[in-house]
């Protein structure tokens, strides 16, 4: 077994026995067709890793409030990732103070408008703090961990920046923000 399979039979596990506030139940994994049309509404692919959560179930457990669905939004619940990321790319182009970067979609809410983002652009799906409640868009960006499968590791050890035994805990800026974002600010 490799190490991803390890990685994500621990992750089933513990979705199957813990739920994110506002979750009663683990979701049923997304249809077999369900990435590949949100790939195609995204414009982009998913990181392999990032499916594979989804064949667990489509949102409902991990850090915060836990995976955002993929597609649709069960009732009284904030928008699924697809639309969520749509949203924020067309509120980045009104306000270009405030871009969304291409290719960054939000996987899990923390409340208080704030996101853990995978950086779909990188390999291995670089995972991003997104921190608006700052006067400067640019920092707003912080980089949570170099790949999802470490963010993964991390929620399942209970080792992350958000846990009470790591307060205080500083993430480093995410440097490519202004790279990433030049077009949107631009046009």
């Amino acid at each position: 077994m490799t190490e991803i399979e390890q990685l994500l039979e621990r992750v089933a596990e513990q979705a199957r026995n813990t739920r994110p506030w506002g979750w009663p139940s683990l979701p049923e994994p997304v249809e077999k067709d369900a990435i590949a049309r949100a790939e195609k509404a995204l414009g982009f692919s998913l990181p392999p890793l990032l499916a594979e959560l989804y064949r667990i179930g489509d949102g409902g457990f991990g850090p915060g409030y836990g995976l955002l669905p993929l597609l649709d939004n069960p009732p009284s619940r904030e928008p699924a990732a697809v639309p969520q990321y749509l949203a924020n790319r067309e509120s980045g182009r009104k306000d270009p103070e405030w871009p969304w970067p291409e290719g960054v979609l939000p996987i899990s809410d923390w409340g208080c408008g704030m996101y853990a983002c995978v950086d779909c652009r990188t390999p291995r799906g670089t995972v991003l703090l997104y921190e608006p409640n700052t006067d400067d868009a640019e920092h707003a960006w912080y980089v949570d961990a170099p790949d999802l499968a470490q963010w993964l590791r991390t929620w399942l050890d209970g080792t992350g920046w958000y846990e009470e035994s790591n307060d205080g805990a500083d993430l480093a800026p995410w440097p490519d923000f202004p790279i990433r974002t030049a077009t949107t600010r631009a046009a």
